[in-house]
């Protein structure tokens, strides 16, 4: 699913998701072994050719705190590498 640590989290806690305990969470999120910048490319990807999203469009889904949660960093990396 390409998510962010963030949206891992989220996906795990919440009432509407799976919801696990926080400990359960950050235990699985502590344990995980994942290339967050990937996950932003491979988001990234989806939306330049599924969407027709234009780079400062993706930038934005993919940090927004209502779409993706992925940092600036790993927002740009994605946006630099597709």
């Amino acid at each position: 699913m390409h998510m962010s640590k963030v949206g891992i989290k989220d996906q795990l806690t919440s009432e509407y998701g799976d919801q696990f305990p926080e400990e359960a969470a950050q235990y699985a999120i502590d344990n995980l072994e994942v290339d967050y910048k990937e996950n932003a490319l491979e988001k990234a990807k989806t939306y330049a050719n599924d969407m027709d999203m234009s780079n400062d469009g993706i930038l934005e889904q993919l940090t927004s705190e209502y779409g993706d949660k992925f940092t600036q960093e790993q927002a740009q990396y994605a946006v630099d590498n597709l």
